[in-house]
């Protein structure tokens, strides 16, 4: 058994049986040991979620949001998983916990921070959860990684292509690929 058809709750793994998903990832960090962080964000997206079928390169990014802060190291990943996008949103959110993430507030400095961008070409429009992530087309941290990994992929609510959407993206803020 493969270590992604597992998901953890309250510490206790059960078989997830269900339909693989392909998903992207959007990972940050401006604290602490940054390119650490992103690794070990990495390492347990394997672990917990699925199998990560392309990483983009690393990019050192201007803050967004909240521009009085570090600078932040992005990376998007590729990842197939048995989770749907609720129980994918839980186990994020609780690897960033795991790995000392506090909110306290917007566009705070961070740790670690994992944001669901594609769930296949699943429009979610829940409370707590978004898909495509609403501010995906507006930041270019996001599209650089993403379009260098998934050029094609086409936006399912903007029908643009990754690559379409940076072309056209107004966010000029400095995005250098490590």
């Amino acid at each position: 058994m493969n270590t992604y058809q597992n998901r953890c709750q309250d510490n206790n793994f059960r078989l997830i049986r269900g339909v693989l998903t392909k998903c992207y990832i959007l990972l940050g960090s401006n604290l602490g040991n940054c390119l650490q962080n992103l690794k070990q964000a990495v390492d347990l997206i394997q672990l917990h979620i699925g199998k990560i079928n392309k990483a983009s390169s690393i990019y050192k990014t201007a803050a967004w949001g909240n521009t009085e802060q570090g600078d932040f190291y992005n990376q998007v990943l590729f990842v197939e998983t048995l989770l749907n996008p609720q129980e994918l949103l839980t186990m994020l959110l609780s690897i960033e916990k795991n790995m000392g993430r506090e909110r306290k507030h917007k566009w705070e400095p961070r740790i670690i921070d994992l944001d669901i961008l594609y769930f296949g070409s699943q429009i979610v429009n829940d409370e707590n959860l978004i898909i495509p992530h609403p501010w995906l087309h507006k930041r270019r941290f996001t599209l650089a990684p993403l379009a260098e990994i998934s050029p094609d992929f086409v936006h399912p609510l903007l029908v643009q292509s990754n690559q379409q959407l940076l072309e056209i993206c107004e966010d000029l803020l400095s995005v250098e690929k490590l």
